[in-house]
């Protein structure tokens, strides 16, 4: 299983990104992903789950912000942020829940800043 996160980059508040997860040796609509993401000196959070059936769920400050999304042609999960802040600013990883155990990606990062 290997997951690769791309789109990541610096932005200004208020801009949006789109983060890529592409996926490989699983199929992604068959098991539940999400985002996280780590900011310096702080923990790792989870940001957004979609489940295998497609069920969404966010953390509390970027629900209207973000969306989390998958496309089963491209085997592939994004993350779509909108209205970024300056506290969105962190690496951000993708995740599969696998049958016993959590895989991650390398992560992106995204930088938020005027």
């Amino acid at each position: 299983v290997q997951l690769v996160e791309s789109g990541g980059g610096s932005v200004q508040p208020g801009g949006s990104l789109r983060l890529s997860c592409a996926a490989s040796g699983i199929i992604v609509n068959m098991y539940d992903m999400g985002w996280y993401r780590q900011a310096p000196g702080k923990q790792r959070e989870l940001v957004a789950v979609i489940t295998s059936g497609g069920s969404t769920n966010y953390k509390d400050s970027v629900k209207g912000r973000f969306t989390i999304s998958r496309d089963n042609a491209k085997n592939t999960a994004y993350l779509q942020m909108n209205r970024l802040r300056p506290e969105d600013t962190a690496v951000y990883y993708c995740t599969v829940r696998l049958a016993s155990y959590v895989e991650w990606g390398q992560g992106t990062q995204v930088t938020v800043s005027s």
